[in-house]
């Protein structure tokens, strides 16, 4: 059983050409604050990344904005920054997003764009290599990730995910289901341990 206590959402800094992207960052950021959870998320005070700060503070939630350096002035401004809970700073993207991993229990990809794509995909990387067994969820908002997902299904079939039990995020299409759907995927005992050598072996 894994312990759930801060929840990292990857998501855009734009709010998308649908206002339903937006609703969906602002009632998860809601859900984790009602659940007792920490937000652990990007930094950004726009877009879909604002949506998600706002309603997780909003609702009396822990905020913890993880920040390159040199985006601060691009998806933040230190005003805004300064209403979060915690900043983080970091020097680079591979600063941000190692701390984001180590201060999270579980990740969220809400709809957003390459990249959120790269760091699901790095999460997902790093479970199939056995390094962690922490929950991870496709944010289905009005089928965004459906190529994404049909993608992974195609992989699969064509034999190259060898360790496809390993890369098994949970696919939810409804914000509000979101963190109920984490609490019961960390109850679960039949995940592999962190650096399983049964894991490694099979890659």
């Amino acid at each position: 059983m894994n312990l759930i206590r801060s929840v990292c959402v990857y998501c855009g800094s734009s709010p998308g050409l649908n206002d339903i992207y937006m609703d969906a960052g602002y009632e998860l950021g809601r859900s984790i604050a009602k659940a007792g959870l920490g937000l652990v998320y990007g930094g950004g005070t726009r877009g879909v990344m604002g949506a998600v700060a706002r309603g997780t503070a909003e609702a009396g939630g822990k905020v913890t904005g993880i920040i390159p350096r040199f985006l601060m002035n691009k998806e933040a401004t230190e005003t805004a920054l300064q209403r979060l809970d915690e900043v983080i700073v970091t020097e680079d993207m591979h600063a941000r997003k190692h701390t984001m991993f180590e201060k999270s229990d579980a990740f969220v990809a809400l709809p957003g764009g390459i990249g959120t794509v790269e760091e699901i995909v790095e999460i997902m990387t790093w479970a199939q290599l056995g390094r962690h067994r922490k929950p991870m969820v496709f944010a289905n908002i009005a089928g965004f990730w459906n190529p994404m997902l049909h993608l992974m299904d195609h992989m699969k079939a064509e034999g190259f995910l060898h360790t496809s039990h390993l890369v098994r995020p949970i696919v939810v299409n409804e914000a509000k289901e979101i963190v109920a759907a984490i609490l019961s995927a960390a109850a679960s005992t039949d995940l592999p341990s962190e650096g399983d050598p049964k894991v490694i072996d099979k890659m």
